[in-house]
């Protein structure tokens, strides 16, 4: 696989073990660095006011709760983030609804050809 995130930090919020170890091992894969993955809402609040990290991939539904909180932290940083859920985009409340959404079960190359464009959008020219 080609190393498409060479020098990118990936932010992972998901709170399904297994899925969260195969995102881990693909993004590994395309080079990224994984920041890591994170089960819950309250651990990855407390990653992005710290930073440290390029993109986010962000699961909507960790433990029961909604994720909307994150997004809208990452959005006031500037961070690109998709979202990565089976969350129909008319379930988002409307503020939510234009964001980037890859439905479960997605194809890792589609996720990771994802963050590498909007890594590349926040990069300068």
């Amino acid at each position: 696989m080609e190393q498409v995130l060479s020098d990118c930090r990936v932010l992972v919020v998901e709170d399904e073990f297994f899925l969260a170890l195969e995102l881990e091992d693909a993004l590994t894969m395309a080079g990224a660095d994984v920041v890591g993955p994170l089960p819950d809402l309250g651990s990855a609040l407390a990653q992005a006011s710290e930073g440290g990290f390029d993109v986010a991939v962000v699961d909507l539904n960790l433990r029961g709760g909604l994720s909307f909180a994150l997004a809208d932290v990452l959005t006031a940083k500037g961070i690109p983030f998709v979202f990565a859920t089976a969350y129909a985009p008319a379930q988002f409340p409307a503020a939510h609804r234009s964001r980037l959404i890859l439905e479960k079960p997605y194809d890792p190359d589609v996720l990771i050809a994802t963050l590498a464009d909007l890594v590349k959008v926040k990069s300068p020219a």
